[in-house]
């Protein structure tokens, strides 16, 4: 890990956030005449900022330093456009130009983050229009490797990726639906390379499913004027989500920012609205003479796994037993564990030792997997057509798949979190530890806490980890450690095969008290508390830390706290770095200080 943490170079490098301080000046100045000091407080960076880019939390290659917290708060009070605005008002300042547009010689699908053919809205809206048409369906996916750099892909996850598109390649080939891979090395030229081959093949519609992410609502926006420009209609469509982001409103009108009143509200939603679990067949296949259209684009070959993010011989051999990619294995594990685990699954998901959660998430991460198909499978295997009755394991388990919605609900409406922010942007105003061997320890299993050594040693092994694991470990990093949280946000994109933004971030959130939950920051884990509950007998802890699979059931929670220390030290395993309750009174006393700073 030292090479990601080291000081970047010093460079000079654009703005992304150009757009936004335009848009935000504009107000400014309508409201306050040319108040330069608020203007400035929102071009400020974070006092603490040069510290972030020193510890390798903001990547300076690509984006500009931490904002302020006024910044952040301009987002929060509607005086900076949200990404997801700007994407409409590119939908809506070209929507007369692009209703006008004919279909042409071809249909275009851009796969991103929806590497299915099944139950892809998307995918489906544009075999649609092709069918209408008489036209060709082609779909297209392009390679950014600046853009898995930048969004802190895993290699493990990027390798999936690439297995996926073999996977969905055949899938279409079989519906005689070509797809045309591209490698294109900078992210910046994505938007032109697009067009350009959506110009060379004739394409007159281009269909996307949105993604949620501050880049790529920004990059879809440019997309669509571009296109429409070129006399290209450019739909983007919602389908991530069971329920779209911006449906749900509190009763003050507000985009809700605890889970619970929101869940009752997506439950209520979806109860009223029972088609937004309709599945979407899969595209219907070219004709014969269509084929002959695309012919070439079916010699195109999957390209290898960019360079900076190749996996090992030995751990590709390893990762890719544990972990099938595509669609098919996706829904193959679906319905195992709807077949076998769901109705036990509120009694056996918070148990690491045991296989009772579904492994379902690399899967709706890489969209090989909706979520609506995973929350309609589980619903028909009910009592019931309501989400929040029946079965308490398929009820429990609903539950968690939303998780996932309300996360990417608060990205598109707090976009600042996607920009090394935390949710609540004073919690900035802490002062974190950045102690390399504290990191180092945790990043290998060497705490001396065992269930913490235990979950960061399964996510070595096989690039995932428990999530009542991810939980005990987050605040261990930030509560004991007292280490910058946002090292902890990076370590799991960069090594878990189901990093996702929205969800890691709002699990880290949770953890270190600076997200959406509404639970104080005094509320910190005690790791042999958790250990001894949640893992009893220390069976995961012995499958991960072999030095102490000869200690009993108690001394395995606390081998030098309960006399077994000299056994356990024979066989390399360390004392503890940290005492529990002495890292939770200085917890509180650093937490307590910095919220109590008055600081942009």
């Amino acid at each position: 890990m030292s090479s990601t943490r080291g000081r970047p170079p010093k460079r000079k490098v654009p703005d992304v956030d150009a757009e936004d301080l335009d848009a935000s000046n504009k107000k400014f100045k309508a409201a306050n005449g040319a108040n330069g000091s608020a203007k400035d407080a929102l071009r400020a960076p974070h006092p603490f900022s040069a510290e972030a880019e020193e510890n390798g939390i903001v990547l300076r290659k690509y984006y500009p330093p931490e904002m302020s917290n006024a910044r952040a708060l301009a987002y929060n009070h509607d005086e900076i456009q949200r990404p997801i605005q700007t994407l409409r008002n590119a939908c809506e300042e070209t929507a007369e130009v692009r209703k006008e547009i004919r279909a042409k010689d071809a249909v275009v699908h851009w796969f991103k983050m929806d590497l299915r053919t099944g139950d892809n809205r998307a995918l489906w809206l544009a075999s649609q229009k092709a069918q209408e048409a008489g036209v060709p369906l082609i779909g297209l996916y392009i390679v950014s490797p600046e853009d898995f750099e930048a969004h802190l892909a895993a290699p493990v996850r990027v390798d999936f990726t690439m297995r996926t598109l073999h996977v969905l390649k055949r899938d279409l080939a079989a519906l005689d639906i070509p797809l045309y891979v591209e490698t294109v090395s900078k992210r910046r030229e994505i938007p032109e390379r697009i067009v350009e081959f959506l110009e060379e093949w004739g394409v007159g519609h281009l269909f996307a499913n949105m993604e949620y992410e501050v880049d790529e609502l920004r990059r879809e926006a440019r997309l669509v004027k571009m296109c429409a420009a070129r006399g290209i209609d450019l739909e983007v469509v919602h389908d991530t989500c069971v329920v779209p982001p911006g449906a749900l409103k509190s009763g003050s009108g507000k985009q809700y920012s605890v889970y619970s009143p929101w869940f009752r509200a997506w439950v209520a939603h979806v109860h009223a609205n029972p088609d937004l679990l309709n599945i979407y067949d899969p595209p219907a296949k070219n004709s014969p003479a269509q084929h002959a259209k695309v012919a070439p684009l079916f010699d195109c070959e999957i390209p290898d796994v960019p360079e900076n993010k190749r996996l090992s011989d030995e751990d590709a051999k390893r990762l890719h037993a544990i972990w099938p990619a595509g669609e098919h294995e996706a829904m193959a594990r679906l319905e195992k564990f709807c077949e076998e685990k769901i109705g036990q699954y509120h009694n056996r998901r918070n148990i690491p030792s045991e296989v009772g959660t579904s492994n379902i998430s690399v899967h709706l991460a890489a969209g090989t997997l909706s979520a609506r198909s995973a929350v309609r499978y589980a619903r028909d295997r009910n009592k019931t057509k309501k989400l929040d009755a029946g079965l308490e394991g398929i009820k429990a388990w609903i539950s968690e798949v939303a998780w996932r919605d309300f996360y990417k609900h608060v990205l598109v409406n707090w976009p600042y979190i996607c920009m090394n922010k935390p949710f609540k942007p004073e919690y900035s105003n802490i002062t974190w530890s950045y102690n390399n061997a504290h990191f180092e320890a945790w990043t290998e299993g060497r705490t001396g806490y065992p269930i913490v050594d235990a979950a960061m040693r399964q996510v070595k092994s096989i690039a995932w980890m428990h999530n009542r694991c991810r939980m005990i470990v987050a605040s261990f990093l930030a509560k004991d450690l007292l280490l910058d949280w946002r090292m902890g946000e990076k370590f799991f994109m960069e090594n878990l095969i189901d990093g996702d933004f929205a969800s890691n971030n709002g699990g880290w959130g949770f953890s270190a008290s600076v997200g959406v939950d509404p639970q104080p920051y005094f509320r910190i884990f005690n790791p042999l508390l958790q250990s001894e509950k949640f893992d009893p007998q220390g069976k995961y802890i012995r499958k991960w830390v072999p030095e102490l699979r000869d200690c009993d059931d108690k001394e395995i929670h606390d081998p030098y706290g309960r006399k077994a220390g000299s056994k356990v030290e024979k066989r390399g395993y360390p004392k503890p770095i940290v005492v529990h309750k002495e890292s939770r009174d200085r917890a509180l006393a650093v937490y307590k200080e910095g919220l109590g700073r008055d600081k942009p």
